[in-house]
This record gives structure tokens, C-alpha cells and sequence, in this order.
């Protein structure tokens, strides 16, 4: 397209102006590749350290860890938040709760947006709060066509710096963080969300933990294999 542009200049140009147009015009095309170059290079340097995140809550005295791959914008992980809030509240003392950005864009047209958002809330210790309110107004922002104007409303309830969110709201390398943990649920063959890990072995049927009474089952057994585990002499 550009060497067409080209072209064009110099077949249609007057002679007194043409040089002066041709200047321009290859002035233009140097800065669009060598300048998208640098720019590319840039973002290689501004994202190649970008790690999966960490985001976890509760002590976890007793060895396991409860992970959960989740999408903002996902009902089913809607759902499973009023239930997840007891589970953590009941277990603070016992387990580690993970959570890891999921988010799955092909039908969830706001979910990196949301992400992102909870990310950016991350960087000013806010992530549980953003998590909390994405779910608890998950409705409400859903389906919004102005949807970062929407987000940074609760930016501004949590009393975050509005222009440093918004400077980590639209950071590749936040995009990136997100991309690391996607990656890590690809590798364990997550395909929908919400998936759970329960001390390591994937839960395959979420109908088995979804009232606080058979999730807290689940992590019961799990506590005790633990302690299992590590009552057995090594061979």
C-alpha cells in the first residue's frame, strides 16, 4: 500500500513541487517502518519479563491451595462467587486461595477490559476489592459498549489514583500478565471457567462442589490427604 502511494506521487506530482512531495512522502515511510519498528521493540522489552500472577488470599496453615481459573464476564463464574466468598471467609485459616486471569475474550466481549482493570487495581493493592465489585455488578457492566469509562467508576469507589490506573489499565505489559496466566491454565488443559484445582487435581465436574457444603468436602478431604501425606514415613 505504501510503495502504491508512492507510485502515485510521482506519476501524478507537478514538477516544480514534486521533490518537495517526495521528501515528505519517503519521510512518511521511514517513520512508519523504522518507527513501528522501534515501537515493536519496545513492547518486546516492556513485556518479556512478564510472569504469571500471584494473587492469593488466606493463610494457608495447612498446605492446600484452592486455584480458580475465572473470567469477570463468565455467569457461571458469577455464580460461584457467593459461594467462593464463604469458602474463603470459612478456610482463611487453613488454605491459600489463588485466583488466575481466564479470561475467555471470543465470547466475552468485556472480559480482558474487566482483567485488565482488576490487574491495574492490583498495582495499588486493590485486587480483592476490584475482584469483589466486578462480580457484585456483574450485570451491570457486562454488556456496556463504553465499557473503560464504566470500569474506572469503580476505580474511583475503591479511592484508587485514577491516573495511575489508567496508565496500568491500558499498559501492554499489563495485557501481557494477563496473557502469562492464560498460558499456565492452557498448559493444564483449561478450556472453560470457572475450572478449579484443588490441591492440585482438577475438578471435572463443578456440580460436586457448588454449595459451600460439598466444596468444603472437597477441601476436608484434601486437608486430610495432606496431613496423610505427611504423617507417612519416607521410604
Amino acid at each position: 500500500m505504501v510503495a502504491g502511494c508512492l507510485r502515485y506521487t510521482i506519476k501524478y506530482c507537478n514538477r516544480g513541487s514534486c521533490v518537495k512531495r517526495l521528501l515528505i512522502i519517503v519521510a512518511v515511510i521511514f517513520a512508519v517502518i523504522f518507527g513501528g519498528s522501534l515501537l515493536k521493540k519496545d513492547s518486546k522489552t516492556s513485556t518479556a519479563d512478564a510472569k504469571p500472577t500471584n494473587h492469593t488470599v488466606g493463610s494457608g496453615t495447612t498446605g492446600v491451595v484452592v486455584k480458580e481459573y475465572a473470567d469477570f464476564q463468565c455467569p457461571g463464574c458469577g455464580a460461584f462467587f457467593p459461594t467462593l466468598k464463604e469458602i474463603k471467609e470459612k478456610y482463611k485459616d487453613k488454605i491459600t486461595f489463588q485466583f488466575v486471569h481466564f479470561p475467555l475474550s471470543q465470547i466475552h466481549q468485556n472480559a480482558l477490559s474487566a482483567h485488565r482493570a482488576a490487574e491495574a487495581a492490583s498495582n495499588q493493592g486493590k485486587f480483592w476489592e476490584m475482584h469483589d465489585l466486578l462480580y457484585t455488578n456483574q450485570n451491570a457492566w457486562s454488556r456496556s459498549t463504553t465499557i473503560a469509562k464504566d470500569l474506572e467508576v469503580y476505580a474511583k469507589e475503591l479511592n484508587l489514583d485514577i491516573e495511575k490506573y489508567r496508565t496500568e489499565y491500558t499498559s501492554s505489559l499489563t495485557n501481557s500478565i494477563i496473557q502469562a496466566d492464560i498460558k499456565t491454565g492452557q498448559e493444564l488443559k483449561v478450556t472453560g471457567t470457572p475450572t478449579f484445582f484443588i490441591d492440585g487435581k482438577k475438578i471435572e465436574d463443578n456440580n460436586s462442589i457448588s454449595t459451600v457444603a460439598t466444596f468444603s468436602a472437597a477441601i476436608d478431604a484434601a486437608i486430610a490427604a495432606k496431613a496423610g501425606q505427611a504423617a507417612t514415613p519416607s521410604q
